[in-house]
């Protein structure tokens, strides 16, 4: 870990730095792979399973004998938290559905909009190290609040052809409609351009490793859409003298274990803050089964001593974590100037991970300072907002000389004449 002591505004920049992801390096030899998925289809989709995954699947999707079975090797424990997680993402999610009113902007001129679910998704579910079955509620539940027809879901299997049970279990819970166990970019491609077995989609979400970013990028140029850009994960930490130094390193020590470019900052006014957590991190560290990996991650975060909180808030900002914990005793003031983040949790006893988890909202944030124009995944993130209007002989006839107006000075006679054409027809 870096620690940094009161650093000038120049040197923000190289704070707020991430570990690179250079996805344009991989660009040509996963173009190739998606080429030939989308020539070739289930035989190519099939050739690239068994090379990237050491498997020659017998069958592409998931049969229901084996949502059967998978609930049956699920302990009671595991299954219950599921679905009292699903229980709570369905709840926060279905508060965020707006009903649409009609506007009569002008007399006679009345505008509205509805929402649409779009038709079919696509969702990818990582399977490498860690068996993401959160990520499959976080995204099926609000598709399916958003009244998406069809949800198809890929995730790579095991060497004996099956999906880790707790993804299979929760893709069931929360209405996914058919799975197929694929990983990678042979996932990506099967799904934005379909094959005989899988469907092609018309937005693919989900993270996954450097290989499917850059293949989620690569086809959301002309083929499909995509959630948002994605890069690796990372928390920030605004901690002080009143933080519990075991809290802030434990929140740090979550986010580090995602991955080895995976990425966490501390941000404090107080020297002796720095000391503790990174005393208390070292010693969590070593209980940790994945700690090697979560050492990885931490020779790329920092333990950033600032002047005041103003500075703690404008670099906050600048930085734009994808998730913001903010534990210190000022923690309600600082959380109203927070204007660039993914997702925000206050106070010392709410951790990232029941964000991750069960809290209610989704964990499926932009990352790489993208939060300060992305949103993270939410009912709207499925949804098609379509603008009608209707105009009445009356309400043309109040706004028609404005239309014709603009539509002349901007050397758009046609326009004109459509609105023209029909004052004629009303004056006679």
């Amino acid at each position: 870990m870096e620690i940094i002591e009161y650093p000038s505004r120049d040197d923000w920049n190289k704070i707020t730095e991430r570990p690179h992801l250079n996805t344009l390096a991989l660009h040509e030899k996963i173009r190739n792979i998606l080429n030939e998925i989308r020539e070739n289809g289930d035989c190519a989709i099939r050739s690239y399973t068994e090379q990237f995954q050491g498997v020659r699947l017998s069958e592409l999707e998931v049969q229901e004998n084996e949502f059967a079975e998978a609930e049956k090797l699920l302990d009671k424990e595991l299954k219950e938290a599921i679905l009292t997680a699903k229980k709570n993402i369905a709840k926060f999610h279905a508060s965020q559905a707006i009903t649409p009113q009609k506007i009569e902007t002008t007399e006679g001129v009345t505008c509205w909009q509805k929402a649409v679910g779009i038709e079919r998704v696509g969702l990818y579910i990582p399977g490498g190290t860690a068996p993401l079955f959160s990520t499959v509620l976080m995204l099926a539940v609000p598709a399916r609040i958003a009244g998406c027809r069809e949800i198809i879901m890929c995730s790579p299997c095991n060497a004996n052809e099956n999906i880790h049970p707790a993804i299979l279990f929760a893709a069931r819970t929360a209405g996914v409609d058919r799975v197929f166990k694929l990983g990678g970019v042979q996932a990506i491609g099967a799904m934005a351009y379909g094959t005989k077995s899988v469907p092609k989609v018309y937005k693919i979400f989900g993270p996954g490793n450097q290989y499917v970013t850059a293949a989620k990028q690569i086809v959301s140029l002309k083929d499909v859409a995509i959630d948002m850009p994605a890069g690796p994960s990372e928390v920030e930490v605004i901690a002080d003298s009143s933080s519990f130094p075991e809290f802030v390193a434990s929140d740090f020590l979550s986010q580090a274990e995602h991955g080895a470019d995976s990425q966490s900052i501390l941000l404090t006014t107080e020297k002796s803050v720095i000391e503790n957590v990174k005393q208390e991190i070292e010693r969590q560290l070593e209980q940790l089964p994945r700690k090697d990996l979560a050492k990885k991650s931490l020779e790329h975060s920092r333990l950033v001593l600032l002047n005041d909180w103003d500075e703690v808030i404008d670099l906050t900002n600048e930085y734009a974590p994808e998730h913001l914990i903010i534990q210190s005793s000022n923690y309600q003031e600082l959380s109203e100037k927070v204007i660039n983040a993914g997702s925000v949790f206050l106070g010392p006893y709410t951790p990232e991970s029941a964000g991750d988890y069960a809290s209610g909202t989704n964990h499926t944030l932009p990352t790489s300072g993208y939060a300060k124009a992305y949103s993270g995944v939410n009912l709207d993130s499925f949804i098609r907002k379509i603008t009608f209007q209707e105009i009445s002989r009356k309400g043309l006839q109040n706004l028609g000389n404005t239309i014709e107006t603009m539509a002349a000075n901007e050397m758009l006679d046609a326009h004109k004449n459509a609105v023209s054409v029909r004052l004629a027809k009303i004056n006679q």
